[in-house]
């Protein structure tokens, strides 16, 4: 298992966390406005759309692909069969990465260093989450440690 607290008995407490993190990150711009030059606003602007147009559609992909499996938690539903195809060939926490993919791109949209060091905060928290998740699924899916040892965590490539 995992030293990592549940937050509840379907870890409520973490989806609880992760909404007040993307709030704050949606929210921030507007209280603390954009800190970035004017001459690199339109650099900002381009590779923020860019980058929230790809952490949607990586989001999106992971939601869709995990059909009855999918819950706002991180226990397992009940019943579930574990995903391993699709985007999930790729990364196990496609939505996690959708987030955070999206989450830099906000931030350089808005140009807002305050949102971007919650992106980062934000990263950190859905490795811990996922921490705690993927005890939860080593539990459930005999196969899991396999697929994990194979497949990337949460962004394509890199993590």
């Amino acid at each position: 298992m995992t030293s990592l607290p549940s937050l509840g008995p379907r870890g409520e407490g973490w989806v609880l966390i992760q909404g007040v993190l993307l709030v704050a990150i949606l929210a921030v711009p507007f209280a603390m406005g954009g800190a970035w030059a004017a001459e690199a606003r339109w650099v900002t602007t381009l590779v923020g759309g860019l980058f929230g147009l790809a952490g949607l559609a990586l989001a999106v992909l992971g939601i869709t692909e995990l059909k009855g499996a999918l819950t706002p938690l991180p226990h397992p539903r009940d019943g579930a069969e574990l995903v391993e195809s699709g985007v999930y060939g790729r990364v196990r926490h496609p939505i996690y990465g959708g987030l955070v993919i999206g989450a830099t791109g906000w931030s350089l949209l808005t140009a807002s260093p305050a949102a971007f060091a919650l992106t980062v905060v934000l990263l950190a928290f859905f490795r811990l989450k996922s921490g705690r998740e993927e005890a939860w699924l080593r539990a459930r899916y005999p196969r899991y440690e396999a697929y994990a040892a194979a497949t990337r965590r949460m962004l394509p490539g890199l993590y």
